[in-house]
């Protein structure tokens, strides 16, 4: 089976059976089975572009030469894009949000409907071409400078998971330091990304790094 065949596999798995981070997998409840629809009409304009779909973080992703540029999901409200570099485009219909107010990359589109997706078809292909004019010149986000800098790979995984960064940024400001200065150790991509998914959950949750060992 060659990886284009799987990738098509694990989304279509997706679609009808969720991403699986939570407890309604599989259910009813699962917000990507509740906004199924809104997502393939989604993904079918984002594959109009010359964008690679990948499968990142359990959802669809979409990069440009390796590059990560969209990503598709959903939140209880609504379905959304969200473009991992979202700060740096025009917003020209003023209709990106952040996901917090500590947001410096990432910004989703919410849709609640087929019709919405369908009424604002031109507009999302018309952020799709900017997002990727905007890493064929290699623009980069000018993140702020804190105490301790957020690494690449967890603003990736805001983009990817906009009620991960809120989750995130409501933790105390000694639990915050504990993870970035965990994180930031690492001298490799894949051990920071690793390090994150470990702690994820208890981030959700609102954990500490060391809280379950109290």
């Amino acid at each position: 089976m060659d990886q284009n065949s799987t990738i098509d596999q694990k989304i279509e798995a997706f679609l009808v059976e969720g991403c699986g981070r939570c407890d309604f997998y599989r259910t009813p409840q699962c917000k990507v089975i509740q906004w199924n629809e809104v997502l393939i009409h989604l993904r079918d304009i984002v594959l109009e572009s010359a964008l690679v779909e990948e499968f990142k973080w359990s959802q669809p992703c979409y990069t440009y030469q390796g590059k990560n540029v969209i990503i598709i999901s959903a939140l209880k409200s609504n379905a959304f894009i969200s473009f991992f570099k979202g700060s740096l485009l025009a917003d020209k219909y003023n209709v990106l949000k952040a996901p917090g107010e500590n947001s410096q990359s990432g910004r989703y589109m919410p849709f609640d409907s087929v019709a919405q997706v369908e009424s604002q078809k031109a507009w999302i292909r018309e952020y799709i071409a900017e997002a990727i004019e905007l890493e064929k010149q290699g623009k980069k986000v000018a993140f702020k400078t804190e105490s301790e800098p957020i690494p690449v790979e967890l603003e990736e995984k805001f983009a990817a998971e906009p009620d991960f960064e809120k989750a995130f940024h409501a933790l105390t400001p000694g639990r915050k330091r504990g993870y970035l200065l965990h994180f930031n150790q690492a001298k490799q991509s894949a051990t920071r990304t690793a390090r994150i998914e470990k702690y994820a959950a208890m981030i959700r949750q609102g954990k500490g790094m060391h809280d379950d060992f109290k």
